[in-house]
């Protein structure tokens, strides 16, 4: 043994073969994590339908009934914004759900109402938007359960 080399040594530790111990702390924050990952991939999908079906009604029909349809999806992605965040609090303080998400809702369709220049119908198919992103989403994972 050599005493006067003062340098600290480096030591690595493979770690491969030992078992894994999962802390009360850490199911938490990867299930966290798997929920930022739901929540980003169903906003994708909804904005790639909104974006794929104003195209074809803009072609379609008209560029004033796709705005009527885009006015209804950007409030999807706003109902299920809120709704994200209302399903991430839960676990929380907070015990009882909002009704603020159906004001939304409720409001737009007032709103469509009222002015003669907005359609119901699209505005309405518009807000639909992010139940097709739920319907996709569940039947990719339910035939592809791997990917």
């Amino acid at each position: 043994m050599n005493t006067s080399d003062t340098s600290p040594e480096t030591i690595t530790v493979d770690d491969s073969n030992t078992p894994e111990v999962e802390t009360a702390g850490a199911e938490p924050n990867t299930s966290m994590q798997e929920y930022y990952k739901l929540q980003q991939e169903l906003y994708v999908i909804t904005l790639t339908i909104t974006g794929i079906i104003f195209i074809f009604v803009w072609v379609f029909y008209s560029l004033n009934i796709a705005l009527n349809y885009l006015i209804g999806a950007t409030t999807s992605v706003v109902y299920l914004r809120m709704l994200a965040k209302e399903v991430e609090s839960i676990g929380g303080d907070k015990r009882s759900v909002g009704k603020t998400r159906l004001a939304i809702f409720v409001g737009l369709m007032i709103l469509a109402t009222q002015l003669n220049q907005l359609k119901i119908l699209p505005i309405f198919l518009g807000f639909l938007t992010y139940k097709a992103a739920l319907i996709i989403y569940v039947v990719r994972t339910s035939l592809m359960p791997n990917s």
